[in-house]
């Protein structure tokens, strides 16, 4: 059973030579832009490896000048593969921490007793798997008095430098630059010192301890001139979700807005990324600014998107000297014109665009991106929570069962931690009130219905619900799904709950995927054996729930590939609420005329536990109906802007392959 085959989805192979080129010549060509060293590795395994060696050889050399050496270590997930490397390199005798001492870049204030701990993580990955001495553990005090904590960051900095300063720091980028707590706002010249934790913040601590509750508002951080006088700074960054933010910090300005980009006035430091994090880097996203290219029509489309950008112009007004203005003479010599290039990409955006997302029967399909034949078409749906799919492909999905098909919605989980309690309750109060005169108020039934407002009221914060609570969440997610798919006219029978197993565990932390949870994605196939399958690709986030989800499909699907059945079924992948396909990725782009998106709005208010207090919402403000709005009239304005037609709104979606041996 193969359970990670989202990680071997490449959407567009990156050439070697732009992130690891043979000599130190190209490379100062091709990172003409970065103003910090950074090291591009293919994956996050492969650059953590890098990461960990190159503490090995700081930590091997501090023993051979008869010294300690003295580390500062994060403790985000970023750092975790790092960890795991050293661990197995200790283990094979390549590393000793017997003279090593590691500073706590972080810890949470004031630490209750019981309360989650940064040095316990740190602990957990790597200090209790080595040889370290336990004195040589120095950490950040969450206990001190209020009245003593700024003599205490004092004293941290001093036993820092009584110690010859730090040898090197490890840590990992986050998702707006920040560097462990110090956020956007945070100085060049700040010392260890008490934060009042932000957003990022929250975000890292949400990670680490698979949590959406906050207890901690504040926290005693490392500061960044502590952290950029270190010998040697390591910066880690891993994933799409982090790329943006290291494009600024190593390509833009010095700015307290990312803390990271004060990286640049240190000159010893580095950073190490993986190819999907390092995505937005000149190099890799243009690299026809930094060196010859070699020319798909993939990055063919993408330069011509960008050129269109550049010039505020449509493709087809673009001109010879457009081209040869902005560093895409290559693309002139191959084609002769830039006419010839403006029409071949026209024509490639062209006939992403149909109506027909199933297919159009008794069509000529040469230069449609779904077949005509057959018709109609069985077509599965997999929605990760019950609201994914009208969210992502809302219109799509209307259309799909309008134009005939045969339509299945198979929900992967139950989202029953993503239900308020306010909402439960309300369902609580209802069945209370009734009870009586409808005959189901046994006292078994009373009692469920009491426990459960019992265990709400003495609930605190990150208290996991008791099972009758989250039984009746998931029933509240499963009628406003059977809601939503009754109102796009989808049959009741087609409706489908998986329940996959790995999700029940009742906190946000999950299960791994198993076996029974492909074996319930694989019987579906089979009932089913569809002629299309729309599923989330959302690849950013390597352990979130959509990525499981997505593991799951493919590695059901990779045990039925070579059925007769599948030889002509199409998979397409859809994105979450939170970002669209790259355009120069779309295969298939589907117009939502001003109706269909009201309909697809409604479909999506149909969801009433997920509105505006649904536990999940993230930073964004905006509604999940808004988002998809707003995301799918971005990407209709862009095929306007690019000399297409004119939409109201477009869902796009990229074709998944399955992987062969």
């Amino acid at each position: 059973m193969k359970t990670n085959l989202s990680s071997q989805i490449k959407l567009d192979r990156v050439p070697k030579k732009y992130y690891r080129p043979d000599n130190a010549l190209d490379l100062t060509a091709l990172s003409r832009f970065e103003k910090i060293f950074t090291e591009v590795h293919e994956t996050a395994e492969d650059g953590a490896e890098y990461a960990a060696q190159r503490l090995a050889e700081i930590i091997g050399k501090c023993a051979k000048d008869g010294r300690k050496c003295v580390l500062a270590l994060g403790w985000g997930t970023g750092t975790h593969l790092v960890y795991h490397e050293l661990v197995e390199m200790y283990q094979a005798g390549k590393v000793s921490f017997a003279d090593v001492v590691v500073f706590n870049v972080g810890e949470f204030y004031p630490l209750a007793e019981g309360a989650n701990s940064t040095l316990s993580v740190l602990k957990e990955n790597l200090l209790d798997k080595v040889d370290i001495k336990p004195e040589n553990i120095y950490t950040l005090s969450g206990d001190a008095a209020k009245e003593n904590v700024f003599e205490f960051c004092r004293q941290y900095e001093e036993k820092i430098a009584a110690m010859g300063g730090l040898d090197a720091v490890l840590l990992e980028i986050g998702i707006s630059g920040s560097l462990i707590f110090n956020e956007p706002g945070s100085q060049i010249t700040s010392a260890t010192r008490l934060m009042l934790l932000g957003n990022d913040s929250h975000n890292l601590v949400s990670k680490v301890f698979q949590t959406s509750e906050m207890t901690q508002q504040n926290a005693i951080t490392m500061g960044l001139s502590t952290i950029l006088k270190a010998k040697e700074v390591i910066v880690v960054g891993w994933g799409e979700e982090v790329s943006s933010k290291l494009r600024d910090a190593i390509e833009g300005p010095v700015t307290d807005a990312v803390p990271a980009s004060f990286l640049q006035t240190c000159k010893n430091a580095r950073i190490v990324a993986d190819v999907v994090a390092a995505e937005k880097l000149t190099r890799i996203s243009k690299p026809w600014l930094v060196s010859s290219c070699e020319w798909n029509d993939r990055l063919i489309r993408r330069a011509i998107v960008w050129l269109c950008g550049v010039t505020n112009k449509p493709i087809l007004k673009l001109t010879n000297k457009d081209y040869n203005d902005n560093g895409l003479s290559e693309l002139l010599a191959i084609y002769k014109s830039a006419y010839d290039v403006n029409i071949k990409i026209f024509n490639d955006l062209q006939h992403t665009i149909t109506g027909w997302p199933g297919g159009k029967p008794n069509a000529d399909d040469t230069f449609r991106p779904e077949r005509a034949k057959p018709y109609p078409k069985k077509i599965i749906v997999f929605s990760p929570h019950p609201d994914d799919d009208v969210i992502s492909m809302g219109g799509t999905l209307s259309r799909l069962v309008k134009q005939n098909h045969d339509v299945h919605v198979a929900y992967e989980t139950s989202g029953n931690i993503a239900v308020g309690d306010e909402d439960m309750m309300r369902y609580v109060m209802l069945m209370k009130s009734i009870a009586k005169d409808f005959k189901f108020d046994t006292p078994e039934t009373l009692k469920y219905l009491d426990d459960i407002d019992a265990s709400v009221k003495a609930k605190k914060e990150g208290d996991m619900d008791i099972y009758e609570a989250r039984y009746l969440k998931g029933m509240i997610r499963r009628a406003e799904a059977r809601t939503a798919c009754n109102y796009m006219g989808v049959k009741p029978e087609n409706v489908h709950f998986l329940a996959l197993p790995f999700y029940e565990t009742g906190t946000i932390k999950k299960g791994a995927l198993g076996r029974p949870d492909v074996d319930i994605v694989k019987k579906l196939l089979l009932d089913v054996k569809p002629d299309q399958i729309f599923v989330a690709g959302d690849l950013a986030d390597p352990h979130g729930t959509h990525r499981v989800c997505l593991d799951a499909v493919l590695a059901a699907i990779d045990e039925v590939k070579d059925d007769d059945w599948m030889q002509d079924c199409r998979i397409w992948m859809y994105r979450g609420a939170w970002a669209e396909w790259d355009i120069d990725y779309i295969e298939m782009a589907v117009p939502i005329s001003p109706e269909e998106l009201r309909s697809k709005r409604n479909s999506i208010l149909k969801h009433q536990s997920q509105m505006e207090n649904a536990p999940f919402l993230g930073d964004d403000e905006r509604l999940f109906w808004q988002r998809a709005e707003d995301r799918n009239k971005a990407t209709a304005d862009l095929y306007l802007k690019l000399g297409l037609a004119s939409y109201e709104a477009i869902e796009a979606f990229v074709q998944y392959h399955p992987i062969r041996d």
